[in-house]
């Protein structure tokens, strides 16, 4: 049976990675209701990570890069959350994203625009969102961006 998910992604040369285990004491999300919370996702790439600030060490081109491969770490984690099936999901509620940068940049948002920009491409209307963008002075292993999502699902 086709998925549409699955299909848009493949048009646009795209596949999700394994949805990444926790690295400390937390799940990688949490079902209540119709509603998925999904733990922070930190930008990686292929298997490695994507280290820097943004700002400072790389561009915000580069940021945003990064905020597309945490995008794409959302979705496999909801598609963990749904067994399998990327069906389930119903819409995309809310992101929060963080940037690691230095105190002086404030692009902030065109970075998270990565993720954002790839849920719209993605699941269409279903992908628009609320969201929030901010700086961070460092992140865990310091990677480039960390976002966490909120999710609806079936």
């Amino acid at each position: 049976m086709s998925n549409p998910i699955e299909d848009r992604l493949s048009a646009l040369g795209l596949s999700l990675p394994d949805a990444p285990a926790p690295a400390a004491n937390y799940v990688p999300f949490v079902r209540t209701g119709d509603t998925l919370y999904v733990s922070g996702q930190i930008s990686m790439a292929n298997g490695a990570l994507i280290t820097g600030k943004v700002g400072a060490d790389l561009s915000v081109e580069e940021g945003t890069a990064a905020a597309r491969a945490c995008a794409l770490s959302l979705l496999a984690q909801v598609k963990a959350a749904c067994d399998g099936d990327l069906t389930r999901l119903k819409r995309v509620v809310k992101l929060v994203g963080f940037v690691n940068s230095p105190a002086e940049f404030t692009d902030q948002p065109k970075v998270i625009n990565g993720a954002s920009d790839l849920m719209v491409e993605v699941l269409g209307d279903a992908g628009r969102h609320a969201r929030s963008a901010v700086s961070a002075a460092s992140l865990p292993l310091g990677v480039a961006v960390e976002i966490e999502g909120i999710f609806e699902v079936a």
